[in-house]
């Protein structure tokens, strides 16, 4: 059965879909079957994975709202053991759906489960907000990956986050765990990035994963061409960064 891991920070342009996106092609090469669950809105992940999202008859939407099948809406990327279930504009919407029907909080629970033995690891790209998209997707999870960014303000709001890990720990899904905390956009010429890095290391410990990933303007390239790093520039820190990364989550789930 395969683990379900969300990707989750309230803050903005901390690296969430860069991260879904490369994480999940890292460990497909790697040889490990993975599902990305695009849980925003925005579908950048899904578009980011080459995904047409005009031509796609099922997303995530219509299996959470309308109780479509989800092994239907599944989609192949270019890499043969990577798959998407994508999102649509029309997510923004449901949450005001979710709010009349039962057991809201779990919606992506139950869309998730038939998915769950045909994958490895199955990783959901969340939103950048706290709202019921969100929640159900932490619900649904086994554990959570946060992306901090190297840059002031990074720790800003990792407190109402970690908080909300915690309401929806006692609430919904008590075996919800940090899988980790991970380090984006570092520059280690910057004092900052530095800073931030040891403040974080000091704050979490065990927590932070050792890969961290630096500021690499080609993870920006790779996606506006529909594709992750492994494909576009394979040689580059960024595809390094991510691979070391979707090795270090196999040790550590000794998968």
């Amino acid at each position: 059965m395969g683990k379900i891991i969300a990707i989750a920070n309230q803050k903005g342009g901390v690296g969430k879909t860069t991260t879904a996106i490369n994480l999940a092609a890292s460990l497909a090469a790697l040889e490990k079957n993975i599902l990305v669950v695009d849980a925003d809105p925005q579908a950048n992940a899904s578009s980011g994975l080459g995904i047409d999202i005009g031509k796609t008859n099922c997303s995530l939407y219509e299996c959470m709202i309308n109780g479509d099948d989800p092994c239907k809406a599944v989609v192949p990327t270019a890499l043969a053991k990577l798959k998407v279930l994508p999102s649509h504009i029309n997510l923004a919407g449901a949450e005001p759906e979710l709010h009349t029907m039962e057991n809201r909080e779990k919606v992506m629970k139950k869309v998730l489960a038939p998915l769950k033995d045909s994958f490895d690891f199955i990783l959901i790209d969340c939103s950048p907000s706290l709202g019921l998209i969100t929640v159900n997707a932490l619900t649904a999870a086994d554990s959570v990956i946060i992306p901090v960014q190297c840059e002031y303000f990074a720790l800003e709001g990792l407190g109402k986050l970690l908080n909300t890990v915690k309401i929806i720990k006692s609430r919904f899904n008590p075996s919800l765990e940090i899988e980790g905390f991970l380090m984006t956009m570092y520059d280690s010429r910057l004092r900052v990035a530095n800073q931030i890095y040891e403040d974080v290391k000091d704050s979490f410990k065990d927590l932070l994963f050792t890969t961290v990933i630096q500021r690499n303007i080609t993870l920006v390239e790779a996606s506006s061409f529909g594709q992750p790093i492994l494909l576009y520039d394979a040689e580059s820190k960024g595809s390094a960064n991510h691979m070391q990364l979707a090795q270090e989550l196999i040790e550590k789930n000794k998968q």
